[in-house]
This record gives C-alpha cells, sequence and structure tokens, in this order.
C-alpha cells in the first residue's frame, strides 16, 4: 500500500499531478488545494488513497494527511466515489467544509457541482458525529478545525483492510467501537470490529 510519494514534479495541472519518483512516474488526481499548494514548486511529498477496482488502478493525491482523511470521510458516505470527494475537495477547503459540516449549511454543500439536496443532506448526517468527535479550537484564531484522528484508528482501518475487509463497513464499526472506548488499542479494536463484521 502507497502512503506518500516524493519526487520532482514532471506535471502539474488543476486536476492531476505527476509525480517523478526515482524514474518512475506516478499520476495522482489532485484537488484544487492540493494544486495551489504544490503548483510552484519543483519538488513535493503526496500523501496517496489508492482507488483499486477491477478495471482501474487510480492513485489521489494530497499535500496534508488532514485533506487525504476528510477525503476519506467522504467517500464513506453512500453515492459519494473518490472524483465526487475530489471535486467536494476542490470546492472548499477542508476546515471549511467540516465548518460546513458542523453547522449543518446543507445551501453550502449542494452549491457543489454534483452535489443535489439529498446528498447534502446525507452527507451532513454521515458525516456530522465524525467531526463533532474530532473537533478542537485552533490555536490562536478560535476557528474550528478537527485534530488528526487517532493511530490506533488509522492502523486498525489499516489492518482490517489488508484482511479483505471494505474500508467503508471496517470505518463505520471502527468508529462505533471507539465511542464507546476512545483508548482502545488496535489489538483490541481489530478483536471486536471482528465480532462485529
Amino acid at each position: 500500500m502507497i502512503d506518500y510519494i516524493k519526487g520532482a514534479i514532471a506535471e502539474c495541472t488543476a486536476t492531476y499531478a505527476v509525480i517523478d519518483c526515482g524514474g518512475v512516474g506516478y499520476f495522482a488526481s489532485i484537488s484544487l488545494g492540493t494544486y495551489s499548494a504544490i503548483k510552484d514548486c519543483k519538488e513535493t511529498k503526496l500523501y496517496v488513497h489508492e482507488a483499486i477496482r477491477e478495471d482501474a488502478y487510480n492513485l489521489f493525491g494530497f499535500s496534508t494527511l488532514e485533506e487525504r482523511e476528510m477525503f476519506r470521510l467522504l467517500i464513506t458516505v453512500s453515492g459519494i466515489g473518490a472524483n465526487t470527494a475530489r471535486v467536494i475537495l476542490s470546492a472548499y477547503p477542508t476546515m471549511e467544509l467540516r465548518r460546513a459540516i458542523m453547522v449543518e449549511d446543507v445551501n453550502a454543500i449542494k452549491s457543489i457541482k454534483g452535489i443535489g439536496l439529498k446528498t447534502a443532506q446525507r452527507l451532513i448526517v454521515e458525516l456530522k458525529d465524525k467531526m463533532a468527535k474530532f473537533e478542537t479550537e485552533m490555536p490562536g484564531d478560535g476557528e474550528l478545525f478537527a485534530a488528526p484522528l487517532s493511530k490506533s484508528r488509522e492502523d486498525a482501518l489499516a489492518a482490517l483492510e489488508a484482511l479483505g475487509y471494505q474500508r467503508s463497513a471496517a470505518t463505520k464499526v471502527v468508529d462505533k467501537i471507539l465511542k464507546d472506548a476512545p483508548d482502545a488499542k488496535v489489538e483490541q479494536i481489530v478483536k471486536e470490529a471482528f465480532k462485529l463484521l
């Protein structure tokens, strides 16, 4: 599993970047936020999400871990695929999107191309609790943002994915376990997840 790619930027557009890493060019779809962050750089490090299907192997690149985590949360929502999630992140930076979800701003979300009223409402319903769970205050300006999700959660999800479970199903189960036991260790989370999956 690829976690990140680091290398020279061979090509960079508003929708994708090609990163030369050891003589191999990796094509990664990116959001406008990531494009803004890397467009003037000669080299970069992109955090990667792999979308593997029978007929395609796609990479999505992100300039920050927070943006990748938001992308992964978005694709757990029914009806939102990887490309739609990228469009959503192109429309709103991660913090603004989190705020819109937290305050249930349906109009802001449905103003995004390809997102209708029902999808916007479903996105808010399915993600609001997850946003609230990780909220904290940003030092200095008091603006709301989500802290990075726990390492135990990520490790447990990675382990379950490696064992063949779908990320969307595993995410729901792991989040339920962590809601009841926030300090659970990776082994405990995985063992409990086996019972629920």
